[in-house]
């Protein structure tokens, strides 16, 4: 008898998974490798405002709303949402949504949130800005009540990630921990979101695992059962993992591999526009710099200098040879793409290094002077490269540029400190516009409401300060747009910052991989599927 129940049962096994891989719209094991040339700094969702970490951490965390594959807002843990009074807006909250834990999703998490969000170790607090006040009409209705009208509210919240307030308050994560000052708490190394997918595993820079949440309140797209991500900082190892087939996806591929991988078999490249600005900026506060051999004053407040520095650089060069033509040479801070109205009437400063020698004599630099330099080397396309041709272009009028470029952790950890008086940045705006930019990276640095959060060079100007208020609750569009052209051109007049290019997406992978390439580099794991 006991045989023939282990016949029984051993039939019933091989009979079940037959039945299973027949069935239409079930997928057997599934799983994704991928690469990118850094690892996640961190996995607190309010710790670090960098695109690759938002990404990533956008397949664990949800916010209120979110953006499908062509960048439009939807619904995610908020099923709608409602303008009740020009500064108050009415969110109701999706039921039944679970965090990870297993704990329920509400009301009181929301308003948590904000108050973490607001937290010193932050770096979300400019998503926020402008809220004053968050009111619970019931457990699953909230009320923001802003200091002034906002109508881009809804699209800077697509990354706001919400947390557990029992979990945070467990845990000892009631607060964010900061990046700048290598605070960690329980939330650093561990997760809790109501996302497709829960981590797994964790190594700190080796791997990390993660696997689809069975609980989940969306219906998945994706046919994944793991997905392991391993950071690969050298290009040349991460391009050999994917044309050897140790990896499934990788980016960003180097502009130099970008016809090998294609050629390879079984491998291509994915490729397209990007909205994210690359910069360099400079420090105009300090009255001395800590890194140049220029005592007693900063050179860097004279305009003159700071357009000694824009007009030695060869950006149709740069353009050429190290983005191999995959890059748009930029005169504004933000893409032309995403200021359609006036931003191709912009034109850049044009690259004359005998200008550039004539004005820092004239400021009172006839041999030049020395002074560093930051830059990661691991986050943006070419980044290293980049800033070596700089550093080689600003030679040749005279200025020693003492070039550090660090990973990506090393980098944030610097100039998030203000530790930095000459830098390469990227920026993508969160919500697409350029009161972003001209909030978080052109305003006068205000701790308070948040402003200027990461404009290290601590650039000021009053009037653009006016007008970025008044931008961001003006909803006649032609007004408008008449004065971000005002705020952008009193900037440029300035050389407040020394715009580059924005840079092209460039995705590897395997050709039994799908996935959507979304315009802001992140690359989201719902959308991925195995063939």
């Amino acid at each position: 008898m006991r045989k023939a129940v282990k016949s029984f049962v051993l039939f019933t096994l091989i009979g079940g998974l037959a039945l299973t891989l027949l069935l239409p719209g079930v997928a057997t094991s599934k799983t994704l490798k991928w690469a990118f040339q850094g690892d996640a700094n961190s996995l607190d969702p309010h710790s670090l405002n960098e695109t690759f970490l938002i990404g990533y951490l956008g397949n664990i965390y949800e916010g209120l709303v979110r953006r499908d594959g062509d960048l439009k807002i939807e619904p995610a843990l908020a099923e709608s949402w409602e303008l009740m009074e020009p500064t108050r807006w009415r969110f109701h909250l999706r039921k039944g949504v679970k965090f990870h834990n297993g704990n329920d999703f509400n009301a009181d998490d929301v308003v948590f949130t904000l108050a973490r969000t607001r937290t010193e170790g932050s770096s979300f607090k400019t998503r926020v800005s402008t809220v004053k006040e968050i009111i619970k009409i019931d457990d699953y209705t909230v009320d923001f009540i802003t200091t002034q009208p906002n109508p881009i509210l809804v699209s800077e919240w697509d990354s706001w990630y919400m947390m557990d307030k029992e979990w945070c308050e467990k845990n000892g994560a009631i607060e964010a921990a900061s990046v700048s000052k290598g605070t960690e708490n329980f939330a650093t190394r561990n997760e809790n979101g109501t996302g497709p997918f829960v981590v797994t595993e964790r190594q700190t820079d080796v791997k990390s695992v993660m696997k689809p949440f069975d609980g989940w309140w969306d219906t998945p797209t994706h046919n994944l059962t793991e997905v392991i991500f391993t950071p690969i900082t050298s290009d040349a190892t991460r391009v050999a993992a994917l044309l050897s087939g140790e990896i499934d996806m990788m980016y960003p591929v180097p502009v130099q591999d970008i016809k090998r991988v294609n050629s390879n078999a079984g491998t291509s490249v994915l490729s397209g526009p990007e909205t994210r600005t690359i910069f360099l900026g400079l420090n105009q506060y300090d009255d001395e710099l800590g890194s140049s051999d220029v005592k007693g004053k900063n050179p860097l407040k004279d305009k003159r200098v700071r357009q000694a520095f824009y007009q030695a650089v060869n950006i149709d060069a740069i353009s050429k040879k190290i983005m191999r033509g995959l890059s748009d040479p930029s005169a504004i801070m933000i893409s032309p793409k995403q200021f359609q109205p006036f931003g191709k009437e912009f034109k850049r400063l044009a690259y004359d290094p005998a200008s550039s020698k004539k004005l820092l004599t004239e400021a009172g630099y006839p041999d030049g002077f020395s002074i560093g330099m930051d830059c990661p080397n691991n986050r943006y396309v070419n980044d290293e490269q980049i800033c070596q041709a700089v550093t080689s272009m600003l030679a040749k009028v005279g200025v020693k540029v003492n070039l550090k470029a660090v990973p990506k952790a090393q980098y944030f950890k610097k100039i998030m400190a203000f530790d930095t008086d000459f830098y390469l940045l990227g920026w993508t705006p969160s919500s697409f516009d350029s009161w972003n930019v001209l909030f978080n990276l052109i305003g006068t640095r205000d701790e308070e409401s948040g402003r200027g959060k990461f404009n290290f060079g601590k650039y000021s100007n009053a009037k653009i300060d006016k007008l970025t208020d008044q931008i961001l609750s003006e909803t006649d569009l032609d007004k408008r747009n008449q004065m971000i052209k005002e705020a952008f051109q009193i900037l440029n007049d300035e050389v407040g910052y020394i715009p580059m290019h924005q840079q092209a997406l460039a995705w590897g992978k395997k050709d039994n991989i799908d996935l959507v390439q979304r315009a802001d580099n992140q690359f989201v794991l719902k959308n991925v599927t195995v063939k």
